[in-house]
């Protein structure tokens, strides 16, 4: 079998290793038992965290077994690495709840059945902890020179940071060890801003337990402008349909800038690397069916083939298709796409017509269908020029939607070039 290091080094998942010759012979020899901490900071996990998540899909493949560690304990502090200001303090009661939504996400990109994988939280072992013996007993093993020196702390010792935060590494360098004593678990991936706070568990790991560990690191991804990839004018592209549906979170992917398609191919999909090289290398107006491919391969990962596919065809029907009669060769299911999928219509927002009678100016429809985040948001776009009723611009924002406006029945409301919802009168 393949080594799984040899298949992230290619698929360009890796930045940093303690000893990636120790971790290339520790994993060839059989199966070992890794983990990825996610901070349940939120009731969904977003694009951000999509990076981690297929690179423990290939460490599965490969035979090694997931620890998915959620933060249940660690986010009662919140981590300082790449946050300017102190994380605001959530209730015990809020985590617990996000912790149960971020674990049935995980569980469609993971298999947890029969041991395969395992789902972790933190706080039954954090939250419960006696002060003066963890200070005694791991603090004591830390250096504050060391831990200034760490590049999160000293970007966040120009702004401002607490003694709760300044603890954080011991909380995550405390995860790792236990996770070593219990579960045998001898490795760690994260983000690249992670690392201080990683190799903090192997330095603790080694001194409690006389075992050496290993962590490795994933690149930052950044956009071609140099903002956080999966971040968007609307704000973080989310894996919950109630949050993104599945028809934007296809567009997002659909939408990605020509240079940057071979590395996401790579990265957020399980096609074989020839094909990925091959599809990167399209030129355009070609390299939008590989935009296409991207998009589906991601949609269906996150919410199954048939939402992807009902993307790719409302997609498809609204902006027109990059490759209708499959020309470009690929492995993706895409292209099992029968014609009866591709009739599939971009999504629904109703209103009644007594939502008319009553007097509905189009800024408060695009704020109510989630075209637009807020009405004020809403009044910015008709005013500037990116609002339209099927071709129609529509640039007064105080506009009323009337029956007129309706053709058998329902008409597109476009917010910008590539939003839009089909409004149907109910």
């Amino acid at each position: 079998m393949t080594n799984a290091l040899d298949i992230l080094k290619e698929r360009g998942f890796l930045y940093q290793m303690t000893d990636e010759t120790a971790m290339r012979e520790r994993l060839e020899k059989g199966p070992a038992t890794f983990y990825v901490g996610f901070d349940p900071t939120g009731n969904s996990l977003h694009i951000g965290h999509l990076l981690p998540i297929m690179g423990m899909r290939w460490l599965q493949k490969c035979g090694h077994r997931p620890i998915a560690l959620v933060g249940g304990g660690t986010a009662m502090i919140g981590d300082p690495s790449g946050k300017t200001s102190a994380r605001p303090i959530m209730t015990v009661e809020t985590i617990d709840e996000n912790v149960a939504c971020l674990k049935k996400q995980l569980s469609r990109f993971l298999d947890f059945s029969d041991g395969k994988a395992l789902l972790l939280n933190n706080a039954a072992w954090l939250r419960n902890l006696n002060l003066l013996e963890f200070l005694r007993d791991i603090g004591s093993l830390f250096s504050v020179p060391r831990m200034l020196a760490h590049e999160s702390v000293k970007m966040r010792l120009e702004t401002g940071l607490s003694f709760l935060e300044f603890s954080y590494p011991l909380m995550q360098g405390y995860d790792f060890y236990i996770l070593n004593r219990d579960y045998n678990c001898e490795f760690q991936f994260g983000g690249q801003d992670q690392w201080g706070n990683m190799t903090a568990g192997t330095e603790l790991t080694r001194r409690l337990s006389n075992k050496t560990v290993n962590v490795a690191t994933f690149p930052l991804l950044l956009k071609s402008d140099g903002t956080k990839f999966g971040k968007t004018a609307g704000g973080a592209v989310w894996l919950d349909p109630e949050r993104t549906s599945p028809f934007n979170y296809y567009q997002f992917w659909r939408n990605t800038e020509d240079s940057e398609v071979k590395k996401l191919l790579a990265l957020f999909t399980a096609l074989p690397m020839d094909e990925v090289n091959r599809l990167g290398e399209l030129q355009a107006p070609t390299i939008n069916r590989a935009k296409e491919i991207l998009a589906y391969e991601a949609t269906a990962l996150a919410h199954g083939h048939d939402e992807a596919i009902k993307a790719f065809a409302a997609a498809g029907n609204e902006f027109g298709f990059a490759d209708p009669n499959n020309t470009i060769p690929t492995t993706s299911r895409i292209a099992e796409a029968s014609p009866i999928q591709l009739e599939a219509d971009i999504p629904t927002f109703e209103i009644s017509q007594a939502d008319i009678d009553a007097g509905l100016p189009i800024f408060i429809l695009l704020a109510k269908s989630g075209l637009c985040k807020t009405s004020s948001d809403a009044r910015r776009l008709v005013k500037g020029g990116g609002c339209s009723i099927d071709d129609r611009k529509i640039t007064e924002e105080k506009y009323q939607i009337s029956a007129n406006d309706f053709v058998d029945g329902s008409f597109t409301l476009k917010a910008g070039k590539k939003s839009r919802k089909r409004i149907k009168l109910a």
